[in-house]
């Protein structure tokens, strides 16, 4: 997939605010990894110790295959990550797994797993699309099917339409899940979360990030009108 609109407005804001607490001799965990392209962007970026996991097989065969800055690979069995001790990380990214959640209580196992993995005060970073962007065609995804659910709005882990461009610039629809990004909060702080932080960057402030090349490649107009992707940063409670 192209994934335009995140290397823009997500990915780049995500090694933001994980580069204020991780460096060189850190341990960075990539939850739900899935082909590790951004798990390798981080490791270069960050200088981390970068750790991918994913719950298929598949991605962690495809990640191994091409990610090669990343250090290791783990397989999530049972809702556990295999092979990680409790406390080993110094931070979580965790990109677009909400999406395949369907039910509060995955979200809630999937913030309780990553809590297990941070040592007391380290950050989980958490990219996601906002659900109520609907109706505008971004440079690499439209979200649902023309503004809401039939009967109203998308309810929390709702089936959500998404459009994703493929690189030769055709379009593939995949299933998701809606999480609105103000539910965040809440979930959160049930997995002993705290001092939580939610950014919707804009592309103004992606100038400075992102790869310049790719702003240039689009005109990000409907990026413009509602940035789509949300950056939620919480600590796990000492």
């Amino acid at each position: 997939m192209e994934a335009a609109t995140d290397w823009l407005l997500g990915y780049p804001f995500v090694f933001r605010a994980l580069s204020h607490r991780v460096g060189p001799g850190s341990v960075l965990v990539d939850y739900g990894c899935g082909p590790g392209r951004v798990a390798d962007r981080a490791a270069r970026l960050l200088g981390a110790r970068v750790v991918g996991v994913d719950t298929s097989p598949e991605m962690l065969a495809l990640a191994r295959s091409g990610a090669g800055a990343v250090a290791e690979f783990h397989l999530v069995e049972d809702g556990r990550v295999t092979g990680l001790p409790d406390e080993c990380a110094d931070a979580v990214m965790c990109n677009h797994v909400l999406a395949s959640l369907a039910t509060e209580e995955a979200v809630l196992a999937v913030f309780t797993e990553i809590r297990r993995l941070l040592r007391p005060g380290a950050p989980l970073v958490l990219l996601s699309t906002d659900p109520d962007c609907t109706g505008l065609d971004y440079a690499s995804l439209r979200i649902g099917s023309g503004g809401r659910a039939p009967g109203g709005p998308y309810r929390p882990g709702g089936e959500l339409a998404l459009r994703l461009r493929r690189t030769d610039g055709s379009w593939q629809e995949v299933r998701n899940h809606a999480w609105p990004v103000s539910l965040l909060p809440a979930l959160l702080d049930r997995c002993d979360f705290g001092d939580l932080v939610q950014e919707r960057p804009t592309v103004d402030e992606a100038l400075g990030l992102a790869d310049p090349a790719l702003v240039r490649a689009h005109d990000w107009a409907a990026e413009r009108v509602r940035p789509p992707l949300v950056v939620t940063r919480a600590d796990a409670r000492s």
